[in-house]
């Protein structure tokens, strides 16, 4: 039988295993320090989206709160925090996608109101 462990083709084997995966950590640091950057640089864009606030209906039965890392809360009536998600805004429209599945949208008629389901809200 052959003794292959000082073989030239094992150690090119090897280091090249041993490199990819130098490489391939690195490759993967990279990837994961960079998501913490991208998402605060999403979170400072939202806290100084002109909509970040509250929204409420005339009867104040239903609340919405904007939140600055992209998040919503809603109250409706004595319930709070009755759905919560995350949205997005793109210029005066609004996307929400409640955690639960359920998706809805509306329009910011003005600096001070917002169209959504049939509602109008008002900043407060």
């Amino acid at each position: 039988m052959r003794n292959i462990s000082n073989s030239p083709v094992l150690h090119f084997f090897a280091a090249t295993t041993l490199a990819g995966t130098a490489i391939g950590s690195s490759a993967a640091d990279a990837v994961n320090d960079r998501a913490p950057q991208q998402q605060q640089t999403s979170e400072n864009r939202m806290q100084q989206h002109p909509y970040v606030g509250m929204w409420v209906t005339d009867d104040g039965r239903i609340r919405h709160e904007l939140l600055p890392n992209g998040r919503y809360d809603e109250a409706r009536g004595n319930r709070e925090s009755a759905y919560q998600g995350r949205y997005e805004v793109t210029g005066r429209h609004i996307e929400y996608w409640d955690d639960t599945g359920f998706t809805a949208d509306g329009d910011f008629v003005d600096g001070n109101t917002l169209h959504h389901a049939g509602m109008v809200l008002r900043r407060k």
